[in-house]
């Protein structure tokens, strides 16, 4: 709605991106704002995808010795790869095949669920983690928070289709589907294993080749999902680059696409992305524990970004325009976030 506003204000006024959007709001201080949060929360995200994969493949493949981290830093060379790849719609295929294996993966964990507790493993008095702690609330929220890690890339996404006129009806559906079958999943896996459930749902699975398949797939969805989440982060740090004289040619020079960059500007880009995924390769091996870290990043980056920006815009853009109770449901919306962003970063970092 917001971009839409600015669109029909002219050219000169459309938002491309979150940081225009930030700085058509706020000024200098909205874009430096946008681009901090979004930087920081695209990375925790992929941070947190690594350590998914490190984990998985560790049990998988636990005969060899290896650890979690190890997985990791094998991991790197094919994800610089794939960040080379600068254009959304050439990851399509890409995104398309981890969705696949993100489907067949989720509906197996589901399986698995409904035959454990059909099978005896459902006790209501196991899990108290829902019936005695309350302060697990807000670690839960941050969770589920955490869903909201792509949220960044909306206006990318928008941008890549050819047509974006049905983009709003296709992402709110998107979103739906997304929920509910997050919704099933979280359920039925948390009945059929209580308390004893762990952070990555997988782990609790037993060990044979529907389970191995299950991690299997999810590491190789996560694996090229990973280059998506990465494309705002490459986005703002390649928009700095632009600043730099060696990095443009004279315009006299741009060639038939528009396109005036230099050569040296090119191999600008492949070391910034490459340094990029080494820089969040060796972060993850140092992350502790899933859980913790991915709750602390839907507490703080995801409410940030998913709910306060947003409706921040839109105070900002229709301020004077707005129905009393829309300014109402906008403040509330931007003080909440606020105030669970605190609260949430404090139960995620002195524990739950």
């Amino acid at each position: 709605m917001c971009r839409e506003k600015l669109a029909s204000e002219g050219p000169s006024a459309e938002a491309s991106t979150y940081g225009d959007l930030g700085y058509r709001t706020m000024g200098n201080t909205g874009r430096y704002l946008t681009e901090f949060l979004i930087l920081i929360g695209q990375c925790g995200a992929s941070v947190a995808y690594l350590v998914f994969i490190g984990q998985n493949l560790e049990a998988v493949f636990k005969e060899h010795g290896l650890t979690f981290a190890s997985y990791i830093f094998l991991l790197a060379p094919i994800e610089i790869g794939l960040s080379w790849i600068g254009n959304l719609s050439a990851l399509a295929p890409f995104s398309i095949f981890a969705d696949i294996c993100n489907i067949l993966a989720m509906g197996i964990v589901v399986k698995e669920a409904i035959q454990h507790i059909l099978g005896g493993g459902f006790y209501f008095g196991q899990r108290t983690a829902i019936t005695s702690n309350i302060r697990g609330v807000p670690f839960a929220l941050g969770m589920s928070l955490f869903c909201f890690e792509g949220f960044g890339m909306t206006l990318a996404l928008e941008s890549s289709m050819k047509d974006g006129t049905n983009f709003p009806k296709l992402l709110a559906q998107t979103f739906s589907g997304i929920t509910l079958v997050y919704i099933l999943l979280g359920f039925s896996g948390y009945m059929a294993f209580g308390d004893e459930t762990r952070d990555i749902i997988t782990l609790n699975l037993p060990r044979n080749w529907s389970s191995l398949a299950v991690q299997v797939g999810l590491c190789l969805g996560l694996a090229f999902t990973f280059p998506i989440m990465m494309h705002p982060v490459n986005e703002i740090v390649e928009g700095k680059l632009t600043t730099l004289k060696w990095f443009n040619k004279p315009l006299p020079y741009h060639n038939d696409n528009g396109d005036s960059t230099t050569k040296l500007g090119k191999i600008g880009i492949y070391i910034s992305r490459t340094i990029v995924v080494c820089v969040l390769v060796i972060l993850a091996s140092y992350v502790p524990a899933f859980g913790v870290f991915t709750s602390l990043v839907g507490s703080t980056m995801c409410a940030m970004i998913s709910f306060v920006l947003p409706a921040t815009f839109h105070l900002k853009l229709f301020g004077s325009s707005l129905h009393p109770w829309q300014k109402a449901l906008d403040s509330i919306v931007v003080i909440s976030g606020l105030l669970f962003a605190f609260y949430g970063t404090y139960n995620a970092v002195f524990g739950v």
